[in-house]
């Protein structure tokens, strides 16, 4: 198996960052491969992918550099940059805090790295990804150039459209990692962070379940990137930075989103009103506002208006979890769940 062995000051000091070019780059791998992870996003795909295989129709350079660099078992390095700056949440389980920190790098600061790439970097990665030689016709010195016009057209044409309804959804799934880590700690924040990865204990970190040797990181920051599409890699900056990109637990599309939600039962939504029923049902784990926000579709102001509604009822109850506050449901509040939920019949 992948594991890093990490120490403590390496787990205080580790962050969740957003970073929109890991979101470009993991849909760029969703439109390459045309697989779907639930119907949203198979949705999003027969929407861009044909204008995406328009593109490469008409650049079959980059469209060898795009198959060379996506490899079977590794990325190009030079395409997944690990972030170096960012709004970030510190994760700890001691002090059970989450503290922003630094601003946010743009889309365009974060191509910059890849376009900036020294072509021998470019050609040596894709050799690691390929498993084997350079073709011919990626023998040239402006691979940078088009890996990261074809990133900005992704980017351009089908995530940013969409940024700000996946960023809700990216910030949702790091205030349920730091609540699962100051309730649970490591074992509960990571073991399903991605699939082969989880805690080993003493300090050791299983990253997949390939047969790569084990890589000392102690000292070394260790970021989290929560990307919407359901991809994943890792990536590191040695000795200074090591990263982790993960897929987010909110689903991508508003229809998959809605499919997937727990149904408020019929009366309930009649007692309650429709949008506060589902809020109410949701809460049947501890969630903040912006994960409410991100779950339900609903705006920020309509949420905290049925959060108030539901607290002033006892239906609901909240509590503090560093800097985010979980609202839940009450004894009373499950009790009217289960009531106006039809019985399964056997």
């Amino acid at each position: 198996m992948g594991w890093w062995q990490v120490n403590a000051d390496t787990l205080a000091g580790s962050r969740f960052v957003v970073s929109p070019l890991a979101e470009v780059t993991a849909s760029l791998q969703t439109l390459a491969f045309g697989t779907a992870a639930h119907p949203g996003e198979r949705a999003w795909i027969d929407a861009h992918r044909p204008g995406y295989r328009d593109r490469l129709a008409a650049d079959p350079v980059t469209a060898l550099l795009v198959r060379a660099a996506l490899g079977t078992g590794w990325n190009a390095a030079f395409i997944t940059p690990t972030p170096n700056t960012g709004a970030s949440a510190s994760a700890s389980a001691s002090t059970s805090t989450s503290t922003t920190a630094n601003r946010e790098p743009t889309f365009e600061e974060e191509l910059a790295r890849v376009r900036e790439t020294a072509p021998e970097a470019a050609q040596a990665d894709l050799v690691v990804s390929l498993g084997g030689p350079l073709p011919a016709l990626l023998q040239r010195a402006d691979l940078p150039e088009r890996a990261a016009g074809l990133l900005e057209w992704v980017w351009r044409e089908a995530v940013l459209p969409s940024w700000p309804r996946r960023r809700r959804i990216i910030e949702a799934d790091v205030v349920a990692r730091t609540a699962q880590l100051s309730t649970g700690g490591w074992a509960a924040a990571l073991d399903d962070m991605r699939p082969g990865m989880r805690w080993l204990g003493e300090g050791r970190l299983q990253i997949n379940t390939r047969n790569y040797p084990p890589r000392e990181i102690s000292g070394a920051q260790l970021l989290f990137v929560p990307v919407t599409p359901r991809r994943g890699w890792v990536s590191w900056d040695a000795p200074h930075r090591y990263a982790v990109v993960y897929p987010c637990s909110g689903a991508l599309a508003e229809a998959d989103r809605a499919a997937a939600l727990p149904e408020a039962p019929g009366p309930l939504g009649t007692l309650l009103g429709p949008a506060r029923a589902a809020v109410l049902v949701l809460l049947d784990a501890p969630k903040s506002t912006t994960q409410l926000v991100a779950l339900t579709g609903q705006g920020l102001g309509s949420v905290g208006r049925h959060l108030r509604i539901l607290l002033d009822a006892r239906l609901i109850d909240r509590r503090r979890s560093g800097r985010s506050v979980l609202y839940y449901r009450t004894g009373v509040g499950e009790a009217l769940v289960q009531a106006q939920t039809p019985a399964k019949q056997h």
